[in-house]
């Protein structure tokens, strides 16, 4: 699943290695944790696979059956996501909470981007500052977790840290390859 116009086949083993790791996670979680970490973390690999997807195979997925089957995916995934952050709440895990409402902000902004490359790069510093408060917001959570010594949680957001910023690459690149179109 290398990005359109990467090579590096470093790169592609890369993010097989994160994706295959996110994998285990969410077995894991499904094993051994709760229900809404499980519907979280599964939630999450299919969203993040479908960016990959999106951003590595460009227009080469315009088919009317995989745009729809995208579509659909997307909206178990986010169903998923939701219920979990909702699970979050009434079991009053904060952090996993603030986390959910952190990453769903943080994909509204990769939606702009893919979506809509030429207003995001119009207000590229806004998009930019957003993107940064929520990493930052996010890597607290890390630190947050280790604070705790909840160390497989420490883990899973800080992969899931590096898994985002993988593919924020990728849209950016998709993006300006739209924006010199």
């Amino acid at each position: 699943m290398a990005a359109a116009g990467s090579a590096s086949p470093w790169y592609a083993g890369f993010r097989l290695a994160v994706f295959a790791l996110l994998a285990c996670n969410t077995a894991y979680y499904f094993y051994a944790g709760t229900l809404s970490k499980g519907l979280d973390a599964a939630g999450w690999l299919v969203l993040l696979a479908l960016f990959a997807l999106e951003t590595g195979l460009g227009g080469r997925l315009r088919a009317a059956r995989a745009a729809s089957a995208i579509r659909a995916l997307r909206l178990l995934a986010a169903i998923a996501v939701c219920a979990a952050a909702i699970g979050y709440v009434i079991e009053r895990n904060s952090l996993d909470a603030i986390n959910s409402g952190l990453w769903i902000a943080v994909v509204v902004l990769l939606e702009l981007e893919v979506r809509r490359p030429l207003d995001v790069a119009r207000y590229r510093a806004w998009f930019s500052a957003a993107a940064a408060v929520l990493y930052t917001g996010l890597a607290l959570l890390v630190l947050a977790w280790g604070w705790r010594q909840e160390w497989l949680d420490a883990y899973d957001a800080l992969l899931w840290l590096i898994a985002f910023a993988t593919i924020e690459m990728d849209v950016l690149g998709a993006a300006r390859r739209k924006i010199a179109v």
